[in-house]
């Protein structure tokens, strides 16, 4: 593949700002990198369900996902063991590179699907970062649960058992409750000495609770509530630039890189950027990439006008 990639400069009063995506497998874009070169990873790597894993293709994946449905079943409802095993051995050379290019003590923020983020977690603990903890994004989603009547009375048994089984089944459907929030898994790279040590040589490490984005004036908590965003800029599961500029001011330190594997629209590196901060972004889809650097472009236009 060819790397195509934009640098995008926002002009404030301390200096120049900058904004880098580049159209590549993270993977092969990785390589390039030095070591210790990135503060935090905020990250939503492919959630490996429903064809949404390394082979994600967004154009086919627009065909056959209706809001709630994948095919002919509740999203999230194809289950197989092999998910989070694949998951798993997807993530874990990926965490190895994060590992080698993030600084001592950096921060790695990863949204992962509900059921699977074990998986996640077992993957940057085994690349040798210390899982911290587990955040929750909560919104208000949209119930997929499924009952089973139409299944029943599509069946080609007598009308007198379909009935009975309705009448027994009682309304009861699949087991999916009303999703309100995805984890995101806060790991660490091992520090450099005391926490005082490895911040004075490499400002990561330590968190700044001192002005949250989200819920000012209170410490902020495991479990941050931001609505989903109404315009996602042709990607699916688009995360909000809010929650992500929360997350950038806690984490790490103004006017350092923040890093994101799996750019897709963009988001981080607008939220980056609103929170003075580098960002470096690497997308494998060439619409999408192209559709991030547009959007970041749009973004600094505002304030050059």
């Amino acid at each position: 593949m060819a790397i195509a990639k934009s640098l995008w400069e926002l002009e404030e009063s301390n200096g120049f700002t900058s904004a880098t995506i580049e159209n590549i497998d993270c993977r092969l874009g990785m390589m390039r990198l030095e070591d210790n070169h990135v503060s935090l990873i905020l990250t939503d790597p492919p959630y490996f369900i429903d064809g949404m894993d390394n082979s994600w293709n967004t154009q086919k994946l627009r065909k056959r996902v209706k809001p709630g449905v994948v095919g002919a079943l509740p999203a999230g409802m194809k289950f197989s063991s092999e998910q989070g095993q694949n998951l798993q051995k997807f993530l874990y050379p990926i965490a190895k590179e994060w590992m080698r290019i993030l600084r001592p003590g950096g921060f790695a923020l990863v949204f992962s699907q509900n059921r699977l983020v074990h998986r996640t977690a077992i993957a940057l603990e085994e690349a040798g970062f210390e899982i911290r903890d587990a955040l929750l994004w909560k919104y208000e989603g949209q119930a997929k649960a499924f009952t089973q009547d139409h299944f029943v009375r599509k069946s080609n048994l007598e009308e007198s058992e379909k009935e009975r089984l309705i009448q027994k089944l009682g309304g009861r459907k699949t087991p999916q409750l009303k999703p309100q929030g995805e984890m995101i898994v806060l790991a660490q790279a091992p520090r450099e000495g005391t926490f005082v040590q490895n911040w004075d040589k490499w400002e990561t490490g330590l968190i700044d609770v001192s002005d949250p984005y989200i819920d000012k004036g209170r410490f902020p908590g495991t479990v941050i509530s931001v609505p989903k965003p109404k315009k996602r800029f042709g990607h699916m599961t688009a995360k909000p630039v809010d929650l992500l500029r929360h997350l950038i001011r806690i984490f790490c330190a103004p006017e350092s890189l923040v890093f994101d594997p799996f750019a897709g629209s963009g988001s981080t590196g607008v939220a980056a950027l609103l929170e003075g901060r580098e960002f470096l972004g690497f997308e494998i889809e060439d619409d999408m990439a192209k559709r991030a650097n547009d959007r970041i472009g749009e973004h600094c236009a505002k304030f050059t006008d």
